[in-house]
């Protein structure tokens, strides 16, 4: 399809220390320029230009994003919510994630193992706004037995950056 960016999580790179060295600066600062990661890693802007391209369509490189601080948009109520399913099969597990999709309070999403299913994690304005979310769309969802929450306090460490 024309215009339409082919994007094949199959293939396979080999990545070398010039390629980690483009990633770090990219997870740095996804607004860095070609020419600049070219600078600092001693390359040309070409060279550069490709590895990130083969980045981009092996799947290594997923998005380009702004980090947005929750305070400053008025989501400073982070909640951490275990969930655990009634029953445990694929009809039933599909269904819960594709209901949780479509929640726009929910940031992220873990099938984890041990005493729980699922953990959530909620961004909300506050504990009104919180317990509407748990009430009126979580608490509506059929499949549910058990759910805990835990209301985070501060955050010490947060990144979206992967070290390897």
């Amino acid at each position: 399809m024309p215009g339409k960016k082919e994007n094949n999580t199959d293939i396979q790179l080999n990545l070398d220390e010039k390629d980690l060295g483009i990633l770090k600066l990219l997870q740095q600062d996804a607004k860095m320029t070609i020419r600049d990661i070219a600078r600092q890693l001693n390359l040309s802007t070409t060279p550069v230009y490709e590895r990130i391209r083969k980045m981009e369509q092996a799947g290594v490189i997923k998005q380009y994003a702004a980090i947005v601080d929750p305070r400053k948009i008025n989501k400073s109520l982070t909640v951490l919510c275990y969930i655990t399913l009634k029953e445990h099969n694929k009809k039933c597990g599909r269904k819960f994630i594709q209901e949780i999709l479509g929640f726009t309070e929910v940031t992220e999403c873990l099938n984890i193992s041990g005493e729980f299913d699922f953990m959530i994690k909620v961004q909300v304005k506050d504990m009104d706004e919180y317990r509407e979310f748990y009430v009126n769309k979580l608490g509506e969802l059929d499949n549910l037995s058990h759910t805990q929450s835990i209301f985070v306090i501060s955050v010490i460490k947060a990144t979206h950056q992967v070290v390897f």
